[in-house]
């Protein structure tokens, strides 16, 4: 349980590998793939590295019950930690998502390159209905790759979305069949690695030059806001009643 790491080729696999919870993240999950990502990152074998999910899951967000009691608590805690790490990565990050997508697990995507997703994905951005505020610089990725309105619309109504919903917001590059999505993520993966490798990470740079500056900045923001809405009694009291309505689920997720 945790993350799972695997190579084809030049294709690092890290797979959220906490099933019977809908791979809701706790804080040794974020360690482990934030060790991962690092890794693979500084791994010169590896030239792609692919996300996605056991079960059937990308991943329902934070186990609530871990992050409550745990909560981030700066720049050195295990999530944040996480998303300073997707930010510096310099090697390209394809997305197979299957099923639920929730709070990091749609908000990760916006730092992917290629996204690939199911018909039966189901995306949330659930920050607001939890007295909460976005994170992992989603308020300015989000916006930039959807338009404001739409963007206002997912993160202000905090509603569940579907795949062919987020294609058209510019979250995912196409969906395809339950079945097809993992073969079709890798596919694409290795059709990257076999690119030459100095003019893809070029052209990944000149992409996202102007990106990485204001992302590192938007995240301090983020988090700062975050920790002070997560202390908030209006957090607490959508946390209590998420719990309490949630007590016979199996995944208590943010």
């Amino acid at each position: 349980m945790g993350i799972l790491i695997a190579d084809h080729g030049a294709v690092r696999a890290l797979t959220f590998d906490r099933p019977e919870k809908l791979n809701a993240f706790t804080a040794d999950m974020y360690s482990a793939l934030t060790a991962a990502l690092h890794d693979a990152n500084h791994d010169d074998g590896v030239r792609v590295i692919v996300l996605q999910g056991a079960g059937g899951a990308f991943t329902a967000g934070n186990d609530l019950r871990d992050f409550l009691d745990a909560p981030p608590s700066g720049e050195h805690s295990p999530a944040v930690r996480f998303l300073y790490g997707l930010v510096a990565c310099d090697k390209p990050l394809v997305a197979a998502v299957e099923g639920p997508a929730v709070g990091i697990g749609c908000t990760m995507l916006l730092h992917c390159d290629l996204v690939y997703a199911s018909e039966d994905a189901r995306f949330q951005l659930p920050f607001v209905n939890l007295g909460l505020s976005p994170e992992a610089a989603s308020s300015y990725l989000l916006p930039r790759v959807a338009g404001l309105q739409r963007a206002s619309e997912l993160l202000l109504l905090g509603e569940p979305f579907s795949a062919h919903r987020a294609r058209e917001a510019g979250i995912v590059n196409e969906v395809l069949p339950h079945e097809a999505v993992r073969d079709r993520a890798l596919e694409r993966a290795a059709a990257l690695a076999a690119r030459p490798a100095a003019a893809v990470a070029a052209t990944r740079e000149l992409l996202r030059a102007s990106l990485r500056e204001t992302l590192e900045d938007v995240l301090g923001t983020e988090i700062e806001v975050f920790a002070g809405r997560l202390a908030s009694p209006e957090a607490k009291e959508a946390f209590r009643l998420f719990i309490e309505s949630h007590a016979s689920d199996a995944a208590d997720r943010a």
